[in-house]
């Protein structure tokens, strides 16, 4: 009876075990395998083409939760884009100096979602190398007190140019979000907590960028409802070399006629520094002191006065925001009406629309002066970025020969192309007329 019984246990298992095999492998074909991630579309935008600090802007689109990288020819790291919203990603890059990128170098994008992959080839759109857009101003950020910043501090570079790198680091408060304002540039520029309190970021700087070395750059530590500020107490920059004074007027050795007022100028040019310190220019003409009578800014200086007949010795001292020092010295004589009237055979030369170092408004800059009745004026108009960090301004934007009237009378007039703020522009003339000696003016003027 036992046997019996355990023949048909064995014989009805024995029946269940194909059934228990089937039951056991319809999950395995069953379960469903994950889409392929896919690429749609790749938009490239840039503000000044592919030219060292162009900011290059990335978006692209394809199948949402996903990461999306992208590698460029030319460029030696990987561009990291982020989903903004359901499968658009973006993200942007700024053109370093040591990049090697055209509109030819292709473009790879590589799409993981989960396990999967997905890449493919783009292309930048035709033109792109002259692109040239304006960015807009950044929005300003809200001050905010709390915490503590024990160290805010940025690795210096040797020029502030295109392409050329900040590095801040700030040490503080484990656990929060650090930013970085860096005026008339950027504002919010994220730190990453690189360690437990160290927070690491860099700026690539642009061709449009405006640095101005009298605005504090300024650190913001924020945790939870409370932050902390900290301005940078360094410069941006190594600069070791001292400001320069250019265009002083009256040149060194030169003469000219008594009026009602003599101005004596000259323009600080401190390119790649930090700027002139206005606080630090002392001015003497022939041994006094008039520095509390003179017009200073960290572009110029403007001294007028009554000057009798004689020769003077005019003396300007500065120092640029990191105490670079700069000293110098030339001489003018003033003559008397009378004297002047007897020497014909050079050619007189006025300017009487503008001042030295004056400032214009935007538009057309008209010049008007006075010379001999029928004389050639020679006539150069340079732009020149005045401060420190404006970039790709540089360029000669007027030249003509004019002929004055029966009057001696003459004008001309030119318009920048870019009129941005600060700009100074260098008016050099030459008035000339058979059998007599050329005349040289300069004038210089300020974009308002």
């Amino acid at each position: 009876m036992k046997t019996q019984l355990r023949n048909q246990l064995a014989a009805f298992f024995f029946f269940l075990l194909p059934a228990a095999t089937v039951l056991l492998a319809v999950p395995g074909v069953a379960l469903a395998q994950p889409a392929m991630p896919e690429l749609r579309s790749l938009q490239v935008g840039a503000d000044e083409g592919l030219s060292a600090g162009s900011q290059l802007d990335f978006t692209v689109e394809g199948t949402p939760r996903g990461q999306v990288s992208l590698t460029v020819r030319g460029i030696p790291r990987t561009i990291v884009l982020k989903e903004t919203e359901r499968g658009v990603y973006e993200g942007s890059y700024t053109v370093r100096r040591k990049d090697r990128i055209s509109e030819n170098s292709p473009i790879r994008a590589t799409l993981r979602v989960r396990n999967r992959s997905a890449a493919a080839n783009y292309s930048f759109p035709v033109g792109i190398a002259n692109a040239s857009v304006a960015t807009p101003p950044p929005a300003p950020v809200a001050a905010a007190v709390g915490l503590k910043i024990d160290r805010f501090t940025v690795a210096p570079v040797d020029k502030i140019e295109p392409g050329a790198e900040l590095r801040f680091t700030l040490n503080g408060a484990p656990g929060g979000v650090a930013e970085v304002d860096i005026p008339g540039v950027i504002n919010n520029l994220a730190l990453r907590e690189t360690r437990p309190g160290v927070y690491e970021g860099a700026y690539t700087i642009r061709r449009l960028d405006n640095l101005s070395p009298s605005q504090p750059v300024v650190a913001t530590l924020r945790l939870g409802d409370k932050a902390v500020t900290s301005t940078l107490t360094q410069p941006l920059i190594t600069d070791a070399k001292p400001p320069v004074v250019r265009n002083m007027a009256p040149r060194d050795g030169e003469s000219l006629p008594r009026g009602a007022f003599t101005s004596v100028s000259g323009t600080f040019d401190d390119a790649g520094g930090v700027g002139v310190d206005p606080k630090s220019v002392r001015f003497m003409l022939s041994g006094r002191n008039v520095t509390a009578e003179t017009q200073i800014t960290p572009q110029f200086f403007t001294y007028r006065a009554d000057l009798a007949p004689g020769r003077y010795t005019a003396d300007v001292t500065a120092k640029d925001m990191v105490g670079n020092a700069v000293r110098q010295t030339w001489t003018f004589d003033v003559v008397a009406a009378a004297a002047a009237a007897a020497a014909p055979t050079t050619v007189p030369l006025q300017i009487t629309s503008h001042t030295n170092n004056a400032t214009v408004e935007g538009g057309p800059v008209v010049v008007r002066g006075r010379t001999a009745p029928g004389a050639l004026v020679d006539v150069k108009v340079g732009a020149v970025g005045a401060i420190a960090g404006l970039f790709g301004l540089n360029q000669n934007v007027f030249a003509q020969r004019i002929q004055a009237d029966a009057g001696g009378n003459f004008s001309f007039s030119f318009a920048p192309q870019f009129p941005i703020p600060t700009t100074r522009y260098e008016v050099s003339m030459t008035s000339s007329k058979e059998g007599m000696t050329p005349t040289e003016s300069r004038l210089v003027l300020f974009q308002k």
